[in-house]
């Protein structure tokens, strides 16, 4: 069997629990990283997970809002929590595992949204994302206690022409602005990480893993962005056999406006 890791914003783990359940039975990834759990660590639902066979948990919550958390069926060790833009808010989770023979650093990311208006000057949200984007630049995809790093989370931004329904629409709307778009790839090329999903699926072809809430008919009208991403160092990207996006879980009872992106490499 391959290594298999998944990416989900689940907009709240308490309330969507039966869901993220279903994705564990259907598809076992070896890790799952979740985004906006929404949880204090103290109500985190770790007995159903351990029964459904994932004992191993790092979680850094916080009530009612944003939250990160990683769920492993091996052992899974917390490195940090970092902090950026010097607020404390729940973002970031990094961790060590092993895989095929190889220690791998993983980090786990919740990317501030932005809010609605796409001004630094006049909307604090926006600037706290742009700050938080450029404080990833310290986090590279190679260092020198880790034979090779993952990153994956809800980052937030669809950076390429095809990540979104209508680049051209979406170039003044907070996710899609030329600014975010810039200084993401500026970003992830400086720290020389691998974008797997773009590795497998050609930059022409539409991807998305996020379709709004707002939409009368989230699949008719498939106006949707790709805002979840997963990255490695270049010495994993070779070792990627696959990358499934769970489009279906967009339709389930109660689902979360992302759906699962997994990635699958030959390690094991």
């Amino acid at each position: 069997m391959p290594f298999t890791i998944a990416t989900w914003n689940i907009n709240s783990i308490r309330l969507r629990l039966p869901i993220v359940e279903r994705v564990l039975r259907e598809r076992q990834p070896d890790v799952l990283c979740l985004q906006e759990t929404k949880c204090i660590d103290e109500l985190f639902p770790f007995e159903p997970l351990a029964a459904a066979g994932y004992p191993h948990v790092l979680i850094n919550g916080q009530k009612g809002y944003h939250g990160v958390a990683t769920i492993s069926r091996r052992p899974i060790a917390l490195l940090e929590t970092r902090q950026f833009c010097g607020i404390a808010d729940s973002r970031h989770l990094s961790a060590r595992l092993s895989a095929g023979g190889l220690d791998i650093l993983l980090h786990n990311f919740y990317v501030p949204a932005g809010g609605d208006e796409p001004d630094p000057e006049i909307n604090p949200k926006f600037r706290h994302k742009l700050g938080f984007v450029d404080e990833m630049r310290a986090i590279p995809a190679t260092s020198g206690d880790s034979a090779a790093s993952i990153l994956v989370g809800d980052l937030n931004i669809a950076p390429l022409e095809h990540d979104v329904w209508s680049h051209k629409q979406l170039l003044k709307v907070v996710s899609h602005t030329p600014v975010e778009t810039e200084s993401f790839e500026a970003m992830r090329l400086g720290g020389n990480w691998v974008d797997l999903m773009r590795q497998l699926v050609p930059a022409d072809e539409k991807l998305y893993t996020w379709w709004s809430y707002r939409a009368r008919d989230w699949a008719a009208s498939d106006r949707g962005r790709r805002l979840d991403h997963i990255w490695s160092s270049a010495n994993l990207s070779g070792r990627l056999t696959g990358i499934d996006v769970l489009r279906e879980a967009r339709g389930w009872e109660r689902p979360s406006d992302h759906v699962p992106v997994i990635a699958r490499f030959d390690l094991d």
